[in-house]
């Protein structure tokens, strides 16, 4: 029987961080003379930690696990764990193999074992979870509590937590892309007439006011938030979809300042306009909780809430590029990969 499943979007956007993890920081290629898989006879390393072996081997568990999902959901179980494990091997070789053209990352076959290893453990467990009837109480699950189009939504919002792993300019503020978008074309056309055409930005970042802060912060809970809401249709699970929503924010925005900075620094992100930016989104998509019969069933139909999120991504997106603020020592900072990618 075949199922409508998330898995697969979601197989293509880590195989896409895989790609960005694996060859970051897509500088300074050159040639070495060597065919670009010599690594796989290279000796074994005498020298290794046990951070380089469990993060290779973690690395590629959701390859596995999201492939072989995927292909169970829609029916394809023949060889589905073999066929997940096999592409998670051309993956792996790939990127091993493109990393001998640049200086600052090493091919290591080592790498290329632990990797097929992690996408075999994550292959073997999805098959183990669906045999044991666990997928399929997701389903029901997910039958009565979203809407039966929600694939989408459900991506987005699984991919939100991890966007924000990584330091934001501003606590749950993501999607500063035009800055970045900004300067790669400046690359890409430096050295063309065509670079004069670019327009030239007024004043330099500035760290943010209170006020900009607060907004950010606001919108930055409260575009996820409705973005839930378009795909649940019941009040009171709204009411606990918003609870869950902004324990994750503050859980995972902790472990992000707490891994880049220092568990010091856990909640030192927290201050007042941070905890304003939560409140007015906390009153913000109270009212919503009960808008549920014109919102989801004639909203989400009609594609209207579409207008809604777009313009809250512009206003918190234009906010942030202009000022920046780092709150462990007042100077800029800059958010990264995801924080920015997902929007």
């Amino acid at each position: 029987m075949l199922h409508k499943t998330s898995a697969w979007p979601l197989a293509l956007v880590y195989v896409g961080l895989v790609v960005y993890a694996s060859l970051y920081p897509f500088a300074d290629w050159r040639y070495q003379g060597i065919v670009p898989w010599a690594f796989l006879g290279s000796p074994w390393p005498k020298y290794w930690t046990v951070f380089d072996v469990v993060s290779n081997v973690l690395g590629y568990v959701p390859v596995g696990f999201l492939l072989t999902l995927s292909a169970l959901r829609r029916g394809r179980t023949r060889n589905a764990v073999g066929r997940a494990t096999i592409v998670a091997f051309v993956l792996s070789l790939t990127m091993e193999s493109l990393q001998s053209y640049l200086p600052a990352r090493v091919p290591s076959n080592v790498d290329l074992g632990l990797n097929v290893l992690g996408a075999w453990l994550g292959a073997s467990l999805a098959w183990a979870m669906e045999k044991l009837g666990v997928i399929a109480r997701w389903s029901v699950f997910r039958a009565r509590w979203f809407v039966a189009d929600a694939r989408g939504g459900l991506v987005l919002l699984a991919l939100w937590p991890l966007a924000l792993l990584f330091p934001a300019a501003v606590p749950l503020g993501l999607g500063q892309v035009v800055e970045r978008l900004e300067t790669a074309l400046a690359g890409v056309l430096q050295d063309t007439p065509f670079l004069a055409w670019l327009p030239v930005r007024a004043i330099e970042l500035q760290p943010l006011v209170p006020g900009a802060e607060l907004l950010c912060v606001m919108l930055g809970l409260l575009m996820p938030c409705l973005l839930g809401y378009c795909i649940i249709s019941s009040a009171p699970r709204r009411a606990a979809f918003l609870m869950l929503l902004v324990s994750f924010g503050l859980a995972v925005s902790a472990l992000s300042a707490a891994l880049s900075y220092g568990p010091q620094y856990a909640w030192a992100w927290l201050g007042g306009p941070v905890k304003g930016g939560l409140m007015v989104a906390l009153l913000t998509a109270l009212p919503w909780f009960y808008w549920h019969l014109a919102f989801t069933s004639a909203c989400l139909t009609r594609r209207r809430p579409v207008p809604i999120l777009l313009t809250l991504w512009l206003l918190g997106s234009r906010v942030a590029l202009f000022a920046f603020t780092d709150w462990r020592n007042g100077s800029g900072g800059r958010g990264r990969t995801l924080s920015w990618c997902m929007h």
